[in-house]
């Protein structure tokens, strides 16, 4: 078990912007795919698949934010799976829209900030791991 000696302070950091982010995720994606309401209706062109996986998505963001907070080796897994898996649903998105169907260039925007923000969370985490353990 790691020590709050060994955890780095910029852990703390990812693991909270990771549980807001994901808190932020549910409600956001859940208002426009389990409500028929004005979210939805604000969405405009919003695409079914890229809404659902976000949304899915969520609850990942706030498991793998408190094994950040943790400092656990899983929850650092987890944030590599989560970034791999949002670049390859940008990727489907992007060729969703080669095809010519419509889409809101907000959700290309929020697919650009969350693969960011999950590739430097992956990134820094595993990066972080290896200097602080030896496994």
């Amino acid at each position: 078990m790691a020590s709050e000696k060994q955890r780095p302070r910029l852990a703390i950091l990812a693991g909270v912007v990771a549980i807001v982010f994901g808190v932020a995720t549910l409600y956001s994606g859940g208002s426009v795919v389990l409500v028929d309401g004005p979210a939805r209706v604000a969405a405009g062109d919003y695409i079914p698949f890229v809404v659902w996986f976000n949304f899915l998505a969520g609850f990942f963001y706030i498991i793998a934010g408190v094994g950040l907070l943790l400092w656990r080796k899983c929850a650092i897994q987890l944030s590599a799976l989560i970034a791999l898996s949002t670049i390859l649903v940008f990727a489907f998105l992007g060729i969703y829209i080669a095809q010519g169907n419509l889409y809101e260039m907000r959700t290309v925007a929020a697919m650009v900030l969350r693969s960011t923000i999950w590739i430097v969370i992956a990134l820094y985490s595993w990066k972080a791991w290896k200097a602080v353990r030896i496994d």
